[in-house]
């Protein structure tokens, strides 16, 4: 759909071009448009601002930034809010089911405002993690030119000697569970952990999606890579307000960009930094919203060749601040373009390909171990691998960094929720050798498939990673790390194997053979299904029960808009 001739004003004019557009021009000219301003194109800033996180609570400042380079260029520009949640505040309650709607409400409102407006372009600026999907899902639909701005990451908080971020509080819950720290030095982590505005410190989901994004060529170079209260996010808005006008007059349009070999850089880019399980759904649903045939072979096809070289939290050493100071992530695309394992034809919302974009990256600084060479990495393949078998036909997705080993067998202990099995862990029920087996967690059956933070980090603080394995139809925060399953499908709420699991099955994780299996014979699996029942839905009623009746597969991305042609 790109085009060097189009008008950039061909959906602004419709609005406000003509006698008979007078009375919107009446209303606009409330909110401070001039006449002049209505012979420019005009482009929305969707502002994900709020001060319901830390992730979002200084996005109205970078908004206004934006909003001057969409001024400054040429353009007219109106700011528009759309709503965030937080996962980090939500954990472990009923209120985490609304977190993967967000996405899709996130998605929607976007559309729904440009669509409506007339806005010829956009900037989106996101910052807590369903943010950014939720962004590039609306932008996808629209197809008109756009960049995307990540908010930004927080800086370290700092106790003693040891730095923190918000996992280094939830694992010291367990900590304080299993008599390891005190009251005293729990309160002083909570109160330590969080010195500021940005995105959770480690390659979490939020970090993952910002580089997988910017890999994608949907952000500008080194977007990903910044801090959330700098000059240099300061000039990476400026100049996203000004590329879009660009855009525009290049008639370079979303789904130019991202197309399947722009997604294949993004999964390579996240499986290189360790990125989050969460970076699997996120990226097979806004590869849909594209039109482009992305799914879960795709990520073990890249896996087998891409190695993780990332030192980073949640399992390494290095917060994503500290990979700011050496260059981000320009120079190890630099690197993996160089060895082949990027598609450097590309094109960026640079106006440049991929390739164009890195000839003039630098290297990271000698000396620096945060990322591995090629020749020593971390691990040789991907950590992030999709396990099939008779308790996961339709795939799973288990974050293996070989840290935690690669095969784990152990006697299934099953809860209904996740509330049940944090109480568990903490109370000493679960004990070495058990798989904890959390269902009906799913996108349905939760419904809005919570991530389990809560008990893997209760996990990691009561002293158990390599003791037990979790496994769910429920998902995780990219702060998880240890033997842990999720997106297990089908889910249990419809009908998949996962439901009838009992306390005492056996089970094996194997990430060498990528199976997931249930040690039960198929006779067996076939008769306890046949008993089974599906439980009530746990709400009939507003968004939870809306999402529950549309959304699809976890190994679909869990969209809520699949099929809506058939019915």
């Amino acid at each position: 759909m790109s085009s060097t001739d189009n008008d950039p004003r061909a959906f602004s004019a419709q609005v406000v071009d003509g006698m008979e557009r007078a009375p919107s021009r009446a209303m606009l000219h409330a909110v401070g448009f001039t006449d002049a301003d209505f012979k420019k194109p005009q482009i929305g800033i969707a502002s994900t601002w709020s001060m319901v996180t830390p992730c979002n609570m200084h996005i109205n400042k970078l908004a206004d930034d934006a909003a001057q380079g969409v001024d400054g260029n040429g353009g007219k520009a109106v700011v528009f809010n759309t709503i965030t949640i937080s996962d980090g505040i939500s954990m472990g309650t009923e209120g985490m089911k609304y977190s993967l709607v967000s996405r899709e409400v996130i998605a929607d409102s976007i559309e729904t405002v440009v669509g409506c407006q007339g806005f010829d372009g956009l900037v989106a600026i996101g910052g807590c993690d369903k943010n950014m999907p939720g962004c590039l899902i609306g932008i996808a639909r629209l197809n008109r030119p756009a960049v995307f701005v990540y908010g930004g990451t927080i800086l370290t908080g700092c106790h003693g000697d040891k730095k923190l971020d918000i996992v280094s509080v939830f694992e010291a819950v367990g900590a304080r569970a299993n008599d390891r720290i005190d009251d005293a030095e729990l309160k002083a982590i909570e109160a330590k952990a969080i010195p500021g505005p940005g995105s959770c410190g480690g390659m979490y989901t939020a970090n993952t999606m910002a580089s997988a994004i910017e890999a994608l060529g949907m952000s500008l170079p080194g977007s990903s890579a910044q801090a959330a209260i700098s000059a240099d996010k300061q000039r990476d808005c400026e100049r996203a307000g000004a590329q879009v006008l660009k855009l525009l007059e290049a008639g370079i349009r979303p789904l130019d960009i991202m197309t399947k070999p722009a997604f294949e850089n993004a999964i390579t880019v996240v499986i290189a930094l360790g990125g989050s399980t969460n970076a699997v759904l996120h990226l097979l649903a806004m590869a849909d919203a594209c039109g482009v045939d992305l799914s879960l072979d795709d990520f073990t096809r890249i896996g087998k060749h891409v190695p993780m070289l990332a030192d980073l939290k949640p399992s390494g050493r290095y917060a994503m601040a500290e990979l700011v100071e050496i260059g981000g992530i320009q120079p190890l695309m630099k690197v993996l373009l160089a060895q082949g394992l990027l598609h450097g034809d590309c094109l960026t919302v640079t106006g440049k390909t991929l390739a164009e974009n890195l000839a003039e990256a630098p290297d990271y600084p000698a000396g620096q171990d945060m990322i591995r060479p090629l020749s020593n990495p971390i691990k040789k393949d991907s950590h992030l691998v999709i396990l099939r078998g008779n308790l996961a036909a339709e795939g799973a997705v288990a974050k293996i960094t070989g840290k935690e080993g690669l095969s784990f067998t152990g006697k299934a202990r099953v809860f209904e929720c996740e509330e049940l099995a944090l109480k568990a862990i903490l109370d000493g029920t679960v004990q070495k050798g058990d798989v904890i087996v959390i269902r009906y967690e799913g996108p349905k059956g939760g419904p809005g498939m919570r991530e389990m933070l809560s008990p893997t980090s209760a996990v990691m603080g009561k002293g158990l990673a390599k003791e037990v394995a979790l496994i769910t139809d429920g998902r995780f925060s990219g702060g998880t790390h240890g033997f842990v399953v999720g997106h297990i499908t089908p889910e249990a709420y419809v009908g998949g194997p996962l439901a009838i699991v009992r306390d005492g099955d056996g089970i094996t994780i194997d990430a060498e053979q990528a199976e997931l299996t249930l040690h039960l014979s198929d006779a067996e699996i076939a008769e306890r299904l046949s008993r089974w029942q599906r439980p009530a839905p746990r709400y009939t009623k507003g968004v939870l029960a809306k999402y529950a009746k549309l959304v699809s597969s976890a190994s679909e991305g869990a969209v809520t808009d699949k099929d809506l042609g058939d019915l």
